[in-house]
């Protein structure tokens, strides 16, 4: 996300969720839901006419068939069908996790952010769960967190999305394609075929997992099904141009620009001109999320004169994508001006925590596509070195990194963000390797934090799955986290939702550090830092790869948070950006993973007028490594790089 409170986005509407108060911190125990999940879509299914088949690969493409312990999605959604109920709340700011200036560049400082804009009117789409409730007579509450009404609310839905488009209640799978784009809430025609699309392709692939609650669901393949798209066009959706638009053919995309504008007293917005990759090679893509809804977030970067901007923005319910800033340019999303010149930066739809917990699943299969056409096009390799969070974002400068952002926050899914983007996160080596990929499996894993209830900030968060796992001083689970001097400089690290002082996560590579039993130690931020990697249940793989060390007679050497050209590169006219470190210590006799070689580069983009602009290299290398929960940097010549 771009900033703190201020520039927080008024969303349309709120989700109001409840929260588990936990005694004390402790990892969650799965419980098997009473219900027989794949009992309740065949009932659901002969009750309404639906073919089972498009129940299923309906609710797979919204919840992957989870219940979420009854929680809202991102997109208000609650249950398996992902039903909408944002109705009746009321739009406000969210919790501020961070107060970085968007554009991190010390040589155009940003001025102060200007309000959010008014909330807008809620969307049909976030009201389903209404409708759901008038076409089966259950209550609100027994479709939000009984899954098998939520099911009975969907099917019913279908059903009469199909009355309406005048089609039969078929036993074809094919004959319902229309009503499956309708259930999309999509308002463009793209967004819904896509929808439908990803829906028909679940079904004739077929797919089982078993769900967060512990459901075993299977839909058999059906290969060879007939779309009657004919459908699609009596829904009379939009058709929104693609214009200018980047993005791959298989996704529903729109070019919706953000303004390049000159302001009073000599300022300008909202992001810089460039002409990447011939100026700069682009090395990162930049995974964010909203805080907000999408219509209020796209209306933020539409305003010249906010600071912030971003390239790409992803729907929630659909999946559906715009686009605001062309790929050769930089935007001002990331807080470090060193990651925006060479990074292009998502945001999607949703909140890091309050009110939600979950991600849809064509929200995910959408950016995924995306990612991989934008890494194939700038030869960023995928892995998370090169595919990061804003919350791996270091920060510029010591007195920066307390301020920068969270999102998108240990609930993201990167496991099955990885498998969508056709390179699934795998552990390589033996047991003994000295360095580990953090891998928990992601239903499992249900460490406890707190603040997802803005209501009551500090009761804990209902148990959901995660990407991430806590680390501590000592290898028992009621040790003290890790300490962060730069996020916390005089006190601890926190469980909330909002802290990743301690956290590592999904596809991060760490050097390791000790083995004792079911734990192990990893280099993190200058100190050793264990978490808990039973072989039952690992939390971590064998990862082999690159690792760098202080090099002999050196007591530690200093990390950075940008990899910026040494003093003598600067053109007289051009001022010196200093390279300055952060406030950690990379001590002799610990290691940490490199993610990726760079030599400084600063471009420096201050005026209106692109003729000043200008890209400064020097000769000056640099490591970028795993140093934290955010990638930090290392001079070259400060240290010895080995194989583990």
């Amino acid at each position: 996300m771009r900033r703190s409170s201020p520039l927080r986005l008024a969303a349309a509407a709120i989700v109001a969720a409840g929260s588990l108060s936990l005694a004390q911190p402790a990892s969650a125990t799965r419980t098997a839901a009473p219900d027989d999940r794949q009992a309740a879509f065949t009932e659901a299914a002969k009750a309404y006419g639906v073919p089972e088949s498009v129940l299923l690969g309906v609710s797979y493409l919204e919840s992957r068939w989870d219940a979420n312990a009854g929680k809202p999605s991102n997109s208000a959604g609650y249950g398996p069908m992902h039903l909408t109920d944002a109705a009746g709340f009321t739009g406000g700011n969210h919790h501020a996790e961070g107060t970085e200036d968007a554009r991190g560049d010390d040589g155009r400082p940003l001025p102060a952010p200007q309000a959010a804009p008014a909330p807008a009117e809620i969307p049909a789409s976030l009201r389903t769960l209404e409708k759901a409730a008038d076409l089966t007579g259950a209550s609100r509450e027994e479709l939000r967190g009984d899954p098998a009404a939520n099911i009975r609310g969907g099917a019913a839905l279908l059903a009469d999305y199909q009355k309406t488009l005048g089609a039969p209640l078929s036993d074809d799978p094919g004959e319902w394609y229309g009503a499956v784009a309708r259930y999309s809430g999509a308002e463009e025609a793209e967004a819904a075929k896509f929808f439908a699309d990803e829906v028909y392709a679940t079904i004739e692939s077929g797919a089982q997992r078993v769900t967060d609650d512990g459901q075993k669901v299977e839909l058999r393949a059906r290969p060879g099904l007939r779309k009657m798209d004919r459908w699609l066009e009596k829904l009379g959706l939009r058709r929104p141009q693609r214009g200018e638009a980047e993005c791959p053919p298989t996704v529903s995309c729109e070019w919706i620009p953000a303004p390049y504008q000159e302001l009073p007293g000599d300022d300008y917005g909202n992001h810089d001109k460039s002409n990447r990759p011939v100026n700069q090679k682009v090395d990162y893509i930049v995974i964010h999320d909203m805080e907000g809804y999408f219509d209020p977030s796209v209306r933020l970067v539409q305003d010249p004169a906010r600071p912030a901007s971003w390239h790409y923005s992803v729907r929630s319910v659909d999946g559906h994508i715009a686009q605001h800033v062309k790929t050769k340019d930089v935007a001002w999303q990331a807080g470090n001006w060193y990651v925006n010149a060479k990074s292009i930066g998502i945001e999607h739809e949703g909140f890091l925590a309050e009110g939600a917990f979950w991600y849809t699943e064509a929200m995910y299969r959408s950016s995924a596509r995306l990612v991989r056409y934008l890494a194939l096009r700038h030869g960023v390799p995928l892995d998370r070195a090169h595919i990061l969070g804003h919350d791996n974002v270091p920060g510029t400068i010591a007195s920066t990194v307390r301020g920068m952002h969270e999102d998108p926050g240990p609930f993201w899914d990167w496991a099955h963000y990885f498998q969508l983007l056709g390179h699934p996160l795998h552990g390589t080596g033996g047991p003994r390797t000295e360095s580990v990929m953090i891998l928990p499996d992601y239903e499992r894993n249900q460490p406890y934090y707190y603040g997802c209830d803005r209501k009551n900030p500090d009761a804990g968060c209902a148990p959901h799955g995660s990407a991430s796992v806590w680390l501590r001083t000592e290898p028992r689970e009621d040790a003290p986290l890790v300490k962060d001097v730069g996020k916390h400089p005089t006190g601890d690290s926190l469980y909330s939702v909002y802290d990743h002082s301690a956290r590592a996560v999904t596809g991060q590579r760490y050097a390791v550090a000790d083995r004792q039993g079911d734990w192990t130690a990893i280099w993190y931020l200058g100190q050793k830092a264990w978490f808990h990697n039973p072989a039952s249940q690992p939390t971590a793989v064998p990862s082999k790869g690159l690792v760098v060390t202080p090099k002999p007679g050196l007591a530690s050497v200093p990390v950075y948070g940008r990899a910026y050209p040494e003093e003598a590169a600067y053109p007289e006219g051009v001022p010196y950006q200093t390279i300055s470190p952060l406030q950690y210590t990379f001590a002799a006799g610990q290691r940490y993973t490199v993610g990726l070689a760079a030599v400084g580069e600063y471009y420096r983009a201050v005026t209106f007028d692109t003729s000043n602009h200008q890209v400064i290299r020097g000769k000056q290398k640099y490591y970028q490594i795993q140093f934290g929960h955010r990638v930090m940097f290392v001079k070259a010549e400060d240290v010895v790089v080995s194989a583990t």
